[in-house]
C-alpha cells in the first residue's frame, strides 16, 4: 500500500480588516466605528494618552495607579454598584495600562450597548478616586514588588530595563513602577494625573461589532459631547541608553539552580521604517519556536526548555531581547551560543527556507488575531495610539511578504548591535562569574535584588 502524498498548500486567503468609520465628536474627542453585523455583540474601548509614559521617573507607577482606581467608584456609583451594574448587563469593566495608552473596555450584547456605554463614559468622566481604595492599590503593588523580588522572570525584565536605558528615562522603571516611586503616591497625585492627561483632546472611543454607524455617533455623542476638560499634552520621553558598552550584569540569587537570562540592547521606535524588515529577521533568529536560538540552545545544546527573542516595540524607543532560563553551570555556553547566532545573523543571508517559514507564518496566524470585537477594538487602538496608517492592517500581509533575503540581512545588520548588548543574568553570581569572565564580554558587576551595586 503506497504512502499518501502529503498536499502542498494553497495559496493564502484574502483577508480585509474590518471597514472603520473615524468621527470627531463636537468637543474633539474622536470616535471610530467598526460596524460587524455577524453577531449581536459590541465591544467599546475607551482610550486615553494617558499611558505609562506620561510619568516622570520619580512618580512612576502613577498612570498605572489611576487607571486601576478609575473603577474604584464614580459621582454616582461606589465600586461595588459599578461592578453589579456590569454584570447586570452582561459585562465588566476592564481597565488597562500600556505604555502609550490608558484604556477601559467592555463587551456587551447589542440590546444592552446603550447602557453599557453610558457606564464606561461615567467612569471615565467622573471617577472620585476614594482616598482609601487608591491607599490600598498602592500597598497591593508594593507587596506585589516585594513578592517579584523573589521571582527571578520578572526581576530579570526589570533590571533588563534599568541596565538598557538611562536612569533618566521613564522606559528604566516597570510601568507600574518601582518601590521608590510607588510609595510617595497619594490621591492627590492620581486626581492631578487625571485632570492633566483625561481629556476630550487625548481621548478616543472605539466601538466594534453590530452597530449603526450614524445612531453609534449619536449615542457617543450624548455620552461623550458635553466633556470638555482641558489638561496637559504629554511631553516627549527620554530614551537615550544607559552609559554601558558591552557588559555583563549579575542580579544576585544565592544557590540558584538555573540563570534567567536576558541579553540585548535598545532599538528604533514603531514607527520605524524597517518595522517589517526587523519583523522577519527577528522572526528568523529568535521569534519562533523553530527559530536559531531555540533549535541551538534547546534542540541542539539541551540547555534549556525555551530561549527566544523579541522587539518590545514602543512609541518613542523599543527593546531588542533575548530571554531563557539555563542551568547554572552552562550560562556561560548559552549566552556564547546566543551571541554566535546574532552575529550569524548579521554576517550572512538567511536561506530561502527560513525566509519563506517566518514570512507564511507571520502572514498566516495574522487574521486569527481578530477574531472578536474586543480584539477588534484593541487593534484599532493599537494602530491609532502608534500613529500608524489607517490601512496599516489592510497591508501588513502584503509588506510583510515582500520582504526579501537582503532586507533581512541589512536589517540585522543595522539594528543588531553586538557592541552595546546588555547581558543580564538573575543567578547564583559565585557559579557563573569566572566561566563569563572567561568570555571577556565586557565589564562584570554584581547587584542586589534592589539594584545595588554590591562589586
Amino acid at each position: 500500500m503506497s504512502q499518501a502524498v502529503r498536499p502542498s498548500a494553497g495559496p493564502a486567503r484574502a483577508y480585509a480588516f474590518p471597514r472603520t468609520e473615524r468621527h470627531v465628536l463636537s468637543n474633539g474627542m474622536v470616535l471610530h466605528v467598526a460596524a460587524l453585523r455577524r453577531l449581536p455583540v459590541v465591544s467599546a474601548l475607551f482610550m486615553v494618552d494617558a499611558g505609562a509614559e506620561c510619568d516622570l521617573p520619580e512618580k512612576a507607577g502613577l498612570a498605572a495607579l489611576t487607571v486601576e482606581a478609575l473603577a474604584e467608584g464614580t459621582a454616582i456609583h461606589d465600586a461595588d454598584s459599578l461592578a453589579s451594574a456590569f454584570e447586570r448587563l452582561g459585562g465588566s469593566l476592564d481597565t488597562g495600562i500600556a505604555w502609550n495608552r490608558a484604556e477601559g473596555s467592555t463587551t456587551v450584547l447589542t440590546p444592552r450597548f446603550d447602557a453599557a456605554l453610558r457606564l464606561v463614559g461615567e467612569v471615565m468622566r467622573t471617577p472620585i478616586f476614594p482616598m482609601h481604595d487608591v491607599a490600598r492599590l498602592r500597598d497591593e503593588r508594593l507587596a506585589e514588588l516585594l513578592q517579584q523580588r523573589a521571582e527571578p522572570r520578572g526581576l530579570a525584565d526589570d533590571m533588563f530595563a534599568r541596565f538598557v536605558y538611562s536612569a533618566e528615562s521613564r522606559y528604566a522603571l516597570p510601568d507600574g513602577g518601582d518601590e521608590q516611586s510607588v510609595r510617595t503616591l497619594t490621591r492627590s497625585d492620581v486626581q492631578a494625573h487625571y485632570s492633566a492627561y483625561f481629556t476630550p483632546a487625548s481621548a478616543s472611543l472605539i466601538i466594534a461589532g453590530d452597530v449603526v454607524g450614524e445612531s453609534v455617533r449619536a449615542l457617543a455623542e450624548d455620552v461623550f459631547g458635553s466633556w470638555v476638560e482641558e489638561g496637559s499634552a504629554p511631553g516627549a520621553v527620554q530614551v537615550s541608553s544607559a552609559p554601558f558598552e558591552r557588559g555583563v550584569h549579575l542580579v544576585e540569587k544565592r544557590d540558584a539552580p538555573q540563570s534567567e537570562l536576558r541579553i540585548g540592547h535598545r532599538t528604533v521606535p514603531r514607527r520605524h521604517p524597517d518595522f517589517y524588515a526587523i519583523t522577519v529577521m527577528n522572526a528568523i533568529l529568535g521569534g519562533l519556536f523553530n527559530s536559531r536560538i531555540n533549535l541551538n540552545l534547546r534542540e541542539a545544546h539541551a540547555y534549556t526548555y525555551g530561549a527566544f527573542s523579541m522587539v518590545d516595540w514602543r512609541r518613542y524607543g523599543s527593546t531588542f531581547e533575548v530571554s531563557t532560563a539555563v542551568r547554572s553551570d552552562v550560562t556561560a555556553a548559552a549566552v556564547q551560543e546566543v551571541l554566535a547566532e546574532i552575529d550569524r545573523m548579521r554576517e550572512t543571508r538567511v536561506d530561502p527556507a527560513e525566509l519563506s517559514l517566518a514570512v507564511d507564518y507571520l502572514t498566516g496566524v495574522f487574521p486569527i488575531r481578530f477574531e472578536s470585537t474586543a480584539a477588534i477594538a484593541d487593534a484599532i487602538a493599537a494602530r491609532e495610539a502608534h500613529g500608524l496608517e489607517p490601512d496599516y492592517y489592510d497591508t501588513y500581509r502584503e509588506r510583510m511578504s515582500a520582504i526579501t533575503a537582503d532586507d533581512v540581512l541589512s536589517a540585522a545588520q543595522r539594528h543588531l548591535d553586538p557592541a552595546h548588548l546588555q547581558i543580564v543574568a538573575v543567578t547564583d553570581a559565585r557559579a557563573v562569574r569566572a566561566s563569563l569572565e572567561a568570555l571577556n564580554l565586557g565589564r562584570i558587576l554584581v547587584y542586589s535584588t534592589d539594584g545595588a551595586v554590591m562589586t
